[in-house]
């Protein structure tokens, strides 16, 4: 929570103009909340500033107080992680993700993040989920092709043969 005093560099200029969505630069002091819902507040006061980057009308914010369905939040994805479903299911999955880390790590495991392109051809993946550039400018200029008439992926962003890998554990096996 922002608290703002109308002494505040920048305050005259927020008048009517915040609401839901308004982006803000808030420059004070972390004080101790005299109320009972949160630990800390943002004390903005005199010689403190306040800017607005840019304010919602309220007829225009897509997201509104009441429950909307998982229908209408698909269409507004870049919003869903402001709703009350999505924000609920986020912390849930947080709290699960984290304790699922404890609990092996706690057992002397290590969390490794396995490459998710690889060159290596797993399992016959890169039949199907074979990663290119090449193809953005296929349309105009064609495939590049080497001497022996073979697409060169030396053109390539990866210079060679990239796929999605569909087995880590070949990184991590000796």
């Amino acid at each position: 929570q922002v608290v703002v005093d109308c002494a505040a560099k920048g305050f005259e200029t927020l008048k009517g103009k915040l609401g839901t969505g308004a982006s803000l630069k808030c420059v004070g002091h972390l004080v101790e909340s005299p109320g009972g819902k949160q630990k800390v507040e943002l004390l903005v006061k005199d010689g403190d500033e306040i800017q607005l980057f840019g304010g919602v009308e309220a007829s225009d914010y897509p997201l509104s107080k009441k429950a909307h369905t998982n229908e209408y939040l698909r269409s507004i994805a870049h919003l869903r992680p402001r709703s009350n479903l999505i924000g609920c299911v986020a912390r849930v999955r947080a709290a699960l993700c984290q304790a699922t880390h404890e609990f092996f790590r706690s057992k002397g495991f290590v969390y490794v993040h396995t490459p998710l392109i690889t060159a290596a051809d797993c399992e016959g993946a890169g039949e199907m989920f074979q990663v290119t550039t090449l193809l953005n400018d296929f349309e105009k200029n064609g495939l590049p092709k080497d001497a022996a008439g073979k697409v060169d992926y030396s053109k390539d962003f990866f210079g060679k043969p990239a796929y999605l890998t569909v087995s880590g554990q070949l990184a991590v096996e000796p």
